[in-house]
């Protein structure tokens, strides 16, 4: 094989991500062709429509997915956050590379830490997760829906639309704007999105591209995000689902934090579990039904109760 396509997304940061993909194939291959070839997906066309009403999970992904099918490209980059937990047939992901910080982030323009914000200041996500948890620990707070490529958030921080943003650290990171961080939110603050930080190498099933990225799999990474998403698809799957997952493997353990939540933060379903990283999936499946039986099923997101909110 001497060329080899990756298709991403046009923003920044899926730029930056399928670059760090690219230099490595260089790398790796001297002489290979990598070209970049930009996917504009659903969740890109549609920007100032909040993620739930277009879809939920996969409108970052189902274009780029389609182009592989297609054979238009040869291999994906995707943020794994962004990947429905069930891929289509015919496709694979390849490689999990080591996983960047996967917390969730305060920036304010004082870089002021969440506990110390003033009453009534507006909090700017589009994430389920995100507000059903900054509304658990401060419920005098405004949560702001906000969509958009994380310079346009940054611009609207900037020009006082709102007084904070909750993000992921990964993306600032990536995109060398880690001096903009304020605060690093512990999980029992805010626990990130699963498989969040870790990016997805996606290709068809049966193609020489799969050999080519498997130097980048990183065994540990993998291994959590598949306890994550295992956690996820038993409770349903999707950004309709205010959900957040850590899994950390330590030598041969692996401990998992979930948390299920209502969208107005008044309910909240946290657990925890431990046992062989080996089984990591049936970790993860096991804690999902833990929460449901405690009750978490009562407060899984619908569309009405995403209407009622204002979400939609």
């Amino acid at each position: 094989m001497n060329l080899i396509r990756i298709g991403t997304r046009g923003s920044k940061l899926a730029l930056a991500q399928a670059q760090w993909v690219k230099a490595r194939l260089e790398e790796k291959y001297p002489g290979l062709d990598v070209r970049t070839v930009i996917i504009k997906t659903s969740g890109d066309r549609f920007l100032h429509t909040p993620i739930q009403a277009i879809g939920g999970k996969g409108i970052f992904v189902k274009e780029i997915e389609e182009a592989l099918l297609r054979e238009e490209i040869d291999l994906a980059v995707h943020s794994l956050k962004d990947l429905p937990t069930e891929i289509p047939s015919g496709l694979a992901i390849a490689a999990i590379p080591e996983r960047e910080d996967s917390r969730d982030v305060v920036v304010s323009r004082a870089r002021q830490a969440l506990k110390d914000l003033p009453r009534g200041s507006k909090i700017g996500t589009g994430s389920l997760r995100r507000r059903a948890q900054l509304l658990n620990f401060r419920p005098d707070l405004v949560v702001v829906p906000i969509r958009g490529n994380v310079d346009t958030r940054l611009s609207k921080l900037d020009r006082r639309e709102i007084d904070a943003l909750v993000m992921a650290a990964a993306g600032l990171i990536r995109l060398g704007c880690a001096d903009r961080i304020g605060e690093f939110l512990g999980p029992e603050i805010c626990l990130g999105a699963v498989a969040q930080g870790a990016l997805g190498l996606e290709t068809r099933d049966v193609d020489a591209a799969a050999d080519l990225v498997v130097f980048m799999h990183y065994t540990a990474t993998a291994v959590e995000v598949a306890a994550e998403r295992a956690f996820l698809r038993r409770l349903g799957g999707g950004c309709q689902i205010p959900v957040g997952a850590r899994a950390s493997v330590a030598g041969p353990d692996l401990e998992m934090t979930g948390v299920v939540a209502d969208p107005d933060g008044r309910k909240l379903f946290r657990g925890q579990i431990k046992g062989p990283a080996q089984d990591g999936e049936k970790l993860g499946q096991e804690l999902a039904e833990r929460l449901l039986r405690e009750g978490a099923e009562e407060v899984l997101v619908t569309k009405e109760k995403i209407r009622a909110h204002g979400l939609q």
